[in-house]
């Protein structure tokens, strides 16, 4: 399938008042076209992977496009210059999550692009900063405790903006980082209660939610579990 096929394609299945819904979530109704994304991922799985299609599919800048992009694309063939276009690009929560959790994670620069981003001031660019550090808190099993650790001091200094789409994925990035193992989690806690301690409301929130759920019986358990199992 061609770019034009599949824009085509997503032109037909438009909904105008999936649009209207998808604007009340926080997404920017701009070029989008409101087509679900399992419909999209759905579109993905028919076409495979194909690193070309997927940059034409970037390039057109319709939404759905940019969400079926990252799904199509091939890790391995994504350079560095590749991601610092499309995260300039990024102008809604759900395309800088999906982006990064379906393609930047699996790249060579995942952890390094993790730390860059955190600190830019753009407010998509950051948010992308930390949704890095808390899919990869997620996926990459092999990664020693020593490649998260640092992400709490970056958690902490990023805890004080208060802009949604940021301080949500700061608070993501803790919670993940805390849920991987007993060590990471101690390690989280004592990040969130220094949070706690900030003279911010945005920190209060992040600290307040986060260690909710880190100091929780069901998360004591799943790592004691986990633990037990090694």
């Amino acid at each position: 399938m061609t770019a034009e096929q599949m824009l085509s394609r997503l032109q037909e299945l438009a909904n105008t008042k999936n649009v209207e819904g998808m604007a009340r979530f926080g997404i920017n109704p701009e070029n989008t076209l409101g087509v679900p994304v399992p419909t999209l991922r759905s579109i993905a799985k028919e076409s495979g992977r194909d690193h070309k299609l997927a940059a034409e599919l970037w390039r057109s800048g319709v939404h759905e496009a940019r969400i079926i992009a990252p799904l199509l694309d091939e890790p391995a063939r994504v350079t560095e210059r590749q991601m610092e276009r499309w995260v300039r690009d990024f102008d809604s929560w759900d395309i800088c999550d999906l982006c990064c959790n379906n393609l930047f994670r699996k790249t060579e620069f995942a952890h390094a692009k993790a730390r860059e981003w955190c600190t830019r001031d753009e407010e998509f660019v950051r948010r992308a900063g930390f949704v890095m550090m808390a899919v990869l808190a997620v996926h990459d099993k092999a990664a020693p405790d020593s490649r998260f650790t640092p992400y709490l001091a970056a958690i902490r200094r990023g805890a004080t903006d208060d802009r949604n789409f940021v301080k949500k994925a700061v608070n993501w990035a803790l919670r993940q980082i805390g849920k991987r193992n007993l060590t990471l989690n101690r390690k989280a806690i004592e990040a969130g209660e220094r949070i706690a301690m900030l003279d911010s409301k945005a920190a209060r929130w992040i600290a307040a939610d986060a260690l909710r759920e880190l100091r929780s019986e069901k998360v004591r358990e799943k790592l004691l579990c986990g633990a037990a199992k090694r």
